[in-house]
């Protein structure tokens, strides 16, 4: 894909009224092209080989073939398109098997429009976009399955007391807002914490420190936002 051509999009949704919002939005972003629809796994299949989209954003539950096939079958006739799970599961029943099938990034479907478009734009540049909340299970079965100690490791030396709070607050997806509440701080406080937290690890965004902060041990468990 060269700088100028907009990203190519299809949208894989059993609901009509899901794929014109996700569509409408899209349609604004000048870097990004939804190239076409699909309202079941086995279309979306026969899009995919129709137009080899770079992005594929995919619903899970469906009739016939459900989202996590459609994947499978999706990675094996168009392998250079990245699939993103956007939908309203987030329990391990849905997650692992649809990252085992091929799915790059792991969606709610309330997230931010903005958010959405930027994992769009991750996905064609092959970096995954994850959900705190799904980056936690699934590096808390890593870390099961390797029976790592969840001790705090070096890597957060950096941060002060009241930034490790805020980045693990972030681990746990909590908003700026919800962050000021619960720390009884102003939301632009808040947000200088962030900004500092991501300069000294070298992260782009709250999204990569939450799955960062999931992956180097500083989140237990047991960590949940009440």
């Amino acid at each position: 894909m060269s700088a100028v051509e907009p990203i190519s999009v299809l949208i894989v949704d059993d609901h009509a009224v899901v794929r014109q919002g996700v569509r409408a939005f899209l349609d604004t972003q000048p870097d990004i092209q939804v190239v076409a629809e699909a309202d079941s796994g086995a279309a979306a299949v026969r899009e995919a080989i129709r137009h080899a989209p770079d992005v594929v954003l995919m619903d899970l539950v469906m009739p016939g073939m459900d989202g996590v096939q459609a994947t499978r079958e999706i990675k094996r006739v168009s392998p250079r398109s990245q699939v993103i799970v956007l939908t309203s599961y987030h329990d391990d029943d849905h997650i692992f098997p649809a990252i085992r099938a091929g799915a790059l990034s792991y969606l709610l479907k309330d997230v931010a429009p903005d958010e959405l478009a930027e994992a769009v734009r991750r996905a064609a540049r092959g970096e995954a976009v994850l959900h705190p909340q799904v980056a936690a299970r699934l590096v808390q079965e890593i870390h099961a399955a390797r029976g790592q100690a969840s001790a705090p490791p070096p890597a957060f030396a950096d941060l002060t007391e009241r930034e490790l709070e805020v980045l693990r607050l972030i681990a746990q997806g909590l908003s700026n807002a919800a962050i000021a509440r619960r720390l009884v701080i102003s939301e632009r406080t808040v947000k200088s914490h962030v900004s500092n937290i991501l300069s000294k690890l070298h992260l782009a965004d709250r999204t990569q420190a939450a799955v960062y902060a999931w992956q180097q041990g500083l989140m237990r468990a047991s960590d949940t936002t009440p």
